[in-house]
């Protein structure tokens, strides 16, 4: 690690995705900058959150293609899993990514790494254990936590965190999951496919109630294939330990038995005790308020990342670090459009969208100013190869653009790319129709549920 100055053009308080992407885009356009990180450089995404959960996911879906070989012709047994195997490969995927991280930033010139907890004490100056980090800019990527309820006690043995989970030298026979959105249902995916029995608790009236109501509903009939429980409506009322394991309440009176509870309830902001409010910077619940361009209201200082509020994803905040980098650089980058960041959320059956839900759209341009379709994967040849169900649906602005893509399918988060690019450049169906895309795959079904949208139908099946 290279000596620091004392003074940088940028000072990022907080080495996790929105970060470190403002270090590496600044550092390219030439300007001194120094990252404040008391932990590691990648932050939850790297270490707990994003890859490390992806990775026990695939660790499911080879479990899973084990088990249902046979529907294929091939002849296999799962003999069960090795939670110390699943954890090395895991922890492989993360070592190897945070070394190439590190590496990149070490190469990267004009960037320093300073370990030690860092403390906004002016608009331009960071405290790092005692020493003084001062910058033209100070880019604040604190990241957030996993958040639980008042009253509900984490003790990381029964009642357990994400966290936690990614942590667990064996699995629990039976489990119950506070919280059915994105975190919620990637675990219960996964621990379903290593063969654990799993009741989901959800106070919203439906799974992944962010997305479209179509894929909640789409994805609740494959959980119940899948042998997955959930109750939703029903608010948690407590919980107690018991000889063995937890007892569950929820409103009404029913209990749920289980070794452990999974507290995924959201995660909130790292913002207390770093010298915020005492500095003057406007908060709200916790979170830090900016503008387009991720200007908070003290001169010089921007916030990126899951502190701003608005969607928690490492590619949100990677690309608001790319945005304040080159805002700082004077490049005047275009803001971003919130509703065009891609959101997959990576259970089985996954789900990915982009752009606004049909409820959204019809709020916005009236019941009669919106079209849909729903473009069945049952038509396309390498989701039956795949034996996926699901479906691409098409939300738009009538005789307008493509406003919202949803879909639903194993696989389907691949998709989101060229969705993203649909919703971002708003085209019309008409616009896409005429792409080729390559059969068979999964892609194709993009191209035809635009060329059923723009009366150019192939391959519908309903």
């Amino acid at each position: 690690m290279s000596e620091a100055t004392d003074s940088y053009d940028v000072v990022v308080l907080g080495g996790g995705s929105g970060g470190y992407a403002t270090a590496l885009r600044a550092g390219s356009l030439g300007l001194t900058v120094a990252v404040v990180e008391k932990d590691k450089v990648g932050g939850t995404c790297l270490h707990r959150g994003c890859i490390p959960t992806k990775a026990l996911l695939h660790a499911g879906e080879v479990a899973d293609a084990a088990r249902e070989a046979a529907q294929f012709g091939v002849r296999a047994s799962l003999d069960g899993i090795d939670m110390a195997g699943v954890n090395k490969y895991k922890d492989g995927v993360v070592t190897r990514l945070y070394k190439g991280l590190q590496s990149t930033l070490a190469a990267r010139g004009g960037i320093t790494t300073i370990e030690g907890t860092g403390r906004l004490v002016a608009p331009d100056t960071v405290d790092v254990d005692g020493r003084r980090v001062t910058g033209r800019h100070v880019v604040l990527a604190t990241g957030s936590y996993s958040k639980s309820l008042p009253g509900l006690a984490v003790d990381g043995e029964r009642v357990i965190t994400s966290e936690h989970a990614l942590s667990l030298d064996r699995l629990p026979e039976r489990a119950v999951i506070l919280g059915g959105g994105v975190i919620g249902v990637e675990f219960a995916s996964a621990w379903r496919s290593f063969g654990v029995d799993v009741t989901i608790v959800e106070a919203l009236p439906r799974l992944v109630a962010a997305e479209d109501e179509e894929v909640s509903k789409a994805v609740e009939r494959a959980f119940r294939r899948r042998g997955i429980g959930y109750v939703t409506g029903s608010p948690f009322t407590g919980v107690e330990k018991t000889t063995d394991g937890v007892r569950v309440g929820v409103e009404g009176g029913t209990t749920f038995d289980a070794d452990v509870l999974l507290v995924a309830v959201g995660r909130g902001p790292v913002t207390a005790d770093l010298g915020f409010e005492q500095l003057g910077l406007t908060m709200d619940r916790g979170y830090v308020p900016t503008d387009e361009r991720l200007r908070t209201n003290l001169p010089g200082v921007y916030a990126v990342g899951d502190i701003v509020p608005g969607l928690q994803l490492a590619h949100r905040g990677f690309q608001q670090g790319i945005f304040v980098a080159e805002d700082i650089a004077g490049l005047d980058p275009r803001p971003i459009d919130e509703t065009g960041i891609p959101r997959v959320t990576y259970c089985e059956p996954e789900v990915a969208s982009v752009g606004l839900t049909e409820t959204a759209a019809r709020e916005r341009y009236g019941d009669d100013g919106v079209q849909t379709l729903t473009y069945n994967l049952g038509g396309n040849g390498k989701s039956q190869i795949l034996k996926t169900q699901g479906f691409v649906k098409l939300v738009r602005a009538s005789d307008g653009p493509v406003v919202g893509i949803h879909m639903v399918g194993s696989r389907v988060g691949e998709l989101i790319g060229e969705a993203q690019l649909i919703y971002n450049w708003e085209a019309f169906p008409s616009d896409v129709a005429p792409f080729v895309h390559m059969h068979p795959t999964q892609n194709e079904a993009l191209g035809e549920a635009h060329m059923a949208l723009a009366g150019k139908a192939l391959h519908v099946h309903s």
